[in-house]
């Protein structure tokens, strides 16, 4: 938005008015709205997939060959060349790339005269993905944050009953084990396990069920393991894509 100004008021103390050379009012309900319609031309004659979620944008495209190098680096131009008339300038310290494939031929990408960094593994709106496309990165952070937060609801709580452990694992501790899981589930034993053990620590602080067996717990507490949990999800995202609201999505996915 073009010919704003703003000004600082402080307990009826005025500050001057001051222009504001680009951007949208912060904190305020049009914000949102106001922004989407200013980034909105951002992916005109853009070749490569373009994906925007309010201001992080990703560009992705198949690389296997000079030309295909030069379409991706001739977007990143106009990207460029879009942020200068618009004003609104890309953090170039926070633009990576990130080569995806065994046979990537590790082409180098500008914005401007700038060359963008090479990253090994990107987080992605919460996600962590890496070169390999290999989610172990993930499963250690999910259980990382799942393990700090039960740590501090057994030093800080000091009741153990299932009334109010189990209220308090399904709404902090489960959700950093399952978030964006159907895109991210692990492959591996080993992460399928890192999980699982976030499950097996909550249920086991459980007063009167410390000396039962996992599955006993489980039965127990009316809950189900996390990779059954994860495969019920993977059935609900599948019918979403063939019979609901993502069904034309779904039809580029499967072959039926």
């Amino acid at each position: 938005m073009d010919n704003r100004s703003h000004r600082v008021v402080v307990n009826g103390a005025k500050s001057c008015w001051k222009g504001i050379t680009s951007g949208v009012p912060q904190e305020s309900v049009l914000g949102p709205i106001l922004f989407n319609i200013f980034i909105y031309d951002v992916d005109i004659g853009i070749e490569s997939m373009l994906i925007k979620f309010a201001e992080d944008t990703k560009l992705g495209g198949v690389a296997t060959s000079l030309e295909d190098r030069d379409i991706i680096q001739n977007d990143l131009s106009k990207l460029e060349k879009w942020s200068e008339v618009n004003r609104m300038k890309f953090n170039k310290e926070k633009c990576k790339v990130l080569h995806l494939g065994r046979n990537n031929q590790f082409h180098t990408y500008k914005m401007g005269s700038d060359c963008l960094g090479r990253s090994m593994a990107e987080r992605d709106l919460g996600v962590i993905v890496d070169h390999k496309v290999n989610m172990s990165q993930q499963c250690d952070a999910a259980a990382k944050k799942a393990n700090m937060i039960l740590a501090c609801i057994n030093r800080c709580v000091v009741s153990k009953t299932r009334e109010v452990i189990l209220p308090l694992y399904s709404a902090l501790v489960r959700p950093q084990l399952e978030y964006c899981v159907q895109f991210w589930a692990p492959h591996f034993k080993k992460d399928v396990e890192k999980l699982e053990r976030g499950q097996r620590r909550a249920t086991r602080m459980i007063k009167g069920l410390e000396n039962m067996t996992y599955e006993a717990r489980l039965h127990e507490l009316g809950l189900f393991s996390l990779e059954k949990r994860r495969l019920r999800g993977d059935m609900i995202a599948v019918f979403k894509y063939l019979k609901r609201g993502h069904k034309e999505e779904g039809e580029k996915l499967f072959l039926l």
